[in-house]
């Protein structure tokens, strides 16, 4: 009897206990538990120093530049032309080396001529690198969808790094927002369709040299005008589709046909192709007006190989084919926009 006694005792005094505490908080009320370790490491990130603005470029001519995007450092080089004033907005070209080239090659103008050509019509030229096992930064290649390399293997974001890229230097040059460009060769050419997909806001135009559309999904927030270059007779994407005998990622290519009606659906182009040039050795021919203003047009070279018309192929040297000229005619195209 004590002991049921004594039980019912303890148990009133537990329910009346517990009737005194008051209910938890909720998670909107409950105040932040803080400790020692916490405070200093909060003190520590505030003392931190933040990373500083990019500094303007104040002289015309080569300059290079880093930045940390996707856990990799990446590089890119600038040329600014003579002509430049920081109180005039300038056109800004993104050129994108072939896939296994990098940065230095795409500027050498024994090759491209792009630094003369930037210098001598007054826009400025970028050169980002790609991705590379090696420290060099050369054997690079860009993550364009259907190519290339170890950039396609393990999805490295160029489209996140190419943005980075031009928020840096819109904050180092007076750059014309509304005429940024993207041209490229080969691989550099695929990432260029890329970027019309996925940063359609940014770039006006983009230029293509031997190198086909392989996103596997594009639908671009507005009207990208394109210009697409390639020999008949390239033999590392072949015209009419597939992988030449002289590739070395033997990824089956989309035809250069294919390419340029997808991005004729895309922008709209009802018109008919309409023959523009034709000289001895190539032609070329567009579809406008599309949506927007948008332009699609094509040039075709009869020889040429997997080159830049009117420079030297960085293998073996040899020259392209000087029909035409690709800078002539991609600056044409651009500054038209």
């Amino acid at each position: 009897m004590t002991s049921t006694k004594t039980w019912a005792l303890a148990l009133s005094l537990l329910i009346l206990g517990a009737g005194l505490v008051p209910p938890p908080a909720s998670a909107q009320e409950r105040p932040e538990r803080t400790t020692p370790l916490r405070d200093w490491l909060q003190q520590r990130q505030d003392r931190a120093p933040q990373p500083a603005a990019p500094v303007p470029i104040t002289r015309p001519g080569e300059h290079r530049f880093s930045l940390r995007h996707g856990g990799l450092t990446r590089e890119y080089r600038v040329h600014v032309p003579v002509r430049y004033d920081p109180a005039t907005p300038i056109p800004m070209v993104l050129s994108f080396h072939g896939g296994g080239g990098n940065m230095d090659i795409q500027a050498d103008d024994r090759y491209y001529g792009l630094v003369s050509h930037a210098e001598q019509a007054g826009y400025v030229v970028v050169f980002p690198n790609g991705t590379s096992r090696l420290r060099s930064g050369k054997l690079a290649t860009w993550n364009a969808g259907l190519c290339c390399g170890q950039a396609r293997d393990r999805q490295i974001d160029d489209v996140g790094f190419v943005r980075a890229v031009v928020a840096d230097l819109r904050q180092r040059l007076n750059i014309d927002p509304g005429r940024i460009f993207a041209q490229g060769m080969s691989n550099g050419g695929m990432l260029s369709y890329r970027l019309a997909c996925e940063m359609a806001g940014t770039f006006k135009a983009i230029a293509s040299v031997a190198g086909t559309d392989g996103t596997p999904a594009c639908a671009p927030s507005v009207p990208v005008s394109v210009l697409h270059i390639h020999a008949l007779d390239d033999d590392r994407v072949l015209f009419n589709g597939g992988s030449g005998s002289a590739s070395d990622t033997h990824a089956d290519f989309v035809s250069v046909p294919d390419t340029v009606a997808k991005w004729a659906r895309l922008n709209g182009c009802e018109a008919a192709p309409r023959r523009v040039l034709e000289v001895p050795g190539a032609w070329c021919e567009t579809r406008s007006p599309c949506r927007g203003g948008a332009e699609v047009k094509l040039c075709v070279t009869e020889t040429g190989g997997h080159a830049w018309p009117g420079g030297r192929k960085v293998r073996g040297e040899q020259p392209g084919t000087s029909a035409i000229s690709a800078n002539a005619l991609i600056w044409d195209f651009f500054s038209r926009r």
